[in-house]
């Protein structure tokens, strides 16, 4: 069950301040529990005190850190089930998909765990040059400073973590706003930080209206910006965020292609899965296919086959695949995506009806490029299939988007592999799976609209890091 109410935290402190905000069972629409929300000034005390705290952040030793991680990874294991019901309700996400969130937050922690006793610098040779006779050099990393994170809805749980976890393992000071329509998870995990012996004022998990949370952006004490949502606010906090660096993850449409020596039964199982986890609402849930043209019948018929026997309904039940999705302002838009594709001579193969805040999985055919089901990010239910019959011609289509987050490519052939590796401008390409596939210590970013820098517990610690040289001179 899920608690009356919730704080925010503040400065590592639990502050019941008030009740403003409502938090909904997506399922039922219904109000779930309450949570504290932050005001301008609050969040203000919050930069402060993550300002203040760094200098003792720094000082910590790589095993103290680890130590910290160490301990969320077994209070998260200890309370598994209380944070996948919480997801579940806070999200609409299936309780076995919720559970797999999980146990990714988990492994986020402990990847990052391993990689706090990892952060090293280098000897470098600088007698390169007489004048360099007798001068030799080291450099180390040493934290950026306090950061700002912003999370989005969709994966409430590790994608506040892969801001958190590698800010904890270098020992950077942060300030985390979760998205108002799932803080849960987030708070949650404020509680188990706020059990560790972190300085004062290491943290701050502060919901607050996108209104309220200008400094999060603006405020020059932050020295780094990590934001994770849609393209227009990120690239808009990006242009307000002044001197800082700033990484935005920000979704994408991605591509799939299979080729004809693929193996339909997998291509279909992992696409099926790659399209419609957790109602398709994920940055790099698979939106359009691209089927070689002489398999294309035969994977038409058993794809619809396949997506018209998924089960919706109630996220709670063990059963369910698809539930709602995050609202039902969400589901409206686009089933209204699904209705001018079909104005536009898209034909529906399944899928196509909603009800509320829960919209079918569908599949559309003979979709126009410049339909919003094609050219913009769904992130819903709904994909879009077309054949092909050259290679390269599959590699243009996916490439014909203001996106580049990741593609799939099914195909036996490693000489196309490779070329798709080469020619696909996106961050990642993965061969013989969906796009939608990540494991948490690799790279994951895009290009164009998708978005600047990668996430990646060693990657991220790249990013909230900075070089520091050290010369010695020996007298000759």
């Amino acid at each position: 069950m899920l608690q009356k109410a919730y704080p925010y935290y503040l400065a590592n402190k639990a502050i019941y301040a008030n009740q403003d905000l409502v938090v909904t069972n997506k399922y039922t629409g219904e109000a779930a529990t309450v949570v504290a929300m932050a005001q301008a000034d609050v969040i203000d005390k919050a930069i402060a005190a993550a300002e203040k705290s760094q200098p003792a952040l720094t000082a910590m030793k790589p095993y103290q850190r680890q130590q910290i991680l160490n301990h969320c990874v077994k209070r998260f294991e200890e309370r598994f089930e209380e944070l996948a019901y919480a997801l579940c309700i806070e999200a609409g996400k299936p309780i076995k998909d919720a559970r797999g969130e999980v146990t990714r937050l988990i492994d986020t922690f402990r990847i990052a765990a391993e990689e706090s006793v990892r952060i090293q610098g280098e000897v470098l040779n600088l007698e390169i040059t007489p004048r360099a006779k007798g001068y030799q050099g080291m450099t180390k990393k040493v934290p950026i400073g306090p950061c700002s994170f912003i999370s989005p809805f969709n994966f409430p749980l590790n994608l506040a973590a892969h801001k958190v976890a590698p800010a904890l393992a270098v020992g950077c000071a942060f300030v985390l706003k979760p998205a108002s329509r799932t803080p849960l998870g987030a708070l949650i995990i404020g509680e188990i930080l706020a059990e560790t012996d972190l300085p004062e004022g290491a943290f701050s998990i502060l919901p607050c209206s996108r209104d309220g949370a200008d400094l999060f952006t603006t405020d020059d004490r932050f020295k780094l910006l990590s934001f994770t949502g849609s393209p227009d606010v990120g690239w808009d906090l990006k242009s307000r965020a002044g001197k800082k660096p700033v990484i935005l993850e920000l979704g994408g449409n991605a591509g799939c292609i299979v080729d004809h020596d693929s193996d339909l039964d997998d291509a279909i199982e992992r696409i099926v899965f790659g399209a419609y986890y957790q109602s398709g609402q994920s940055c790099i849930s698979v939106q359009r296919i691209f089927v070689h043209e002489s398999i294309y019948a035969e994977f038409k018929q058993r794809y619809v086959d396949k997506v018209s026997s998924l089960v919706h309904g109630d996220p709670l039940d063990e059963n369910t695949f698809i539930g709602p999705m995050i609202s039902e302002s969400e589901a409206k838009r686009l089933d209204d995506w699904i209705e001018q594709a079909k104005a536009k001579g898209a034909k529906v193969l399944c899928g196509g009806k909603r009800d509320g805040a829960m919209l079918q999985a569908t599949i559309l055919e003979n979709v126009p490029d410049d339909a919003s089901v094609n050219a913009d990010e769904a992130f819903g239910p709904v994909s879009t299939i077309a054949s092909f019959s050259d290679f390269d011609d599959a590699l243009e289509a996916v490439n014909n988007s203001q996106f580049g987050l990741q593609a799939g490519v099914f195909t036996r052939d490693i000489y196309k592999a490779h070329k798709a590796w080469d020619v696909l401008d996106v961050g990642g390409v993965v061969i013989g799976d969906v796009p939608s596939w990540r494991v948490d210590n690799m790279p994951y970013g895009g290009v164009k609209e998708s978005g600047l820098g990668r996430e990646g517990i060693r990657y991220a610690i790249e990013d909230m890091t900075e070089l520091r040289l050290m010369v010695i001179r020996t007298p000759q």
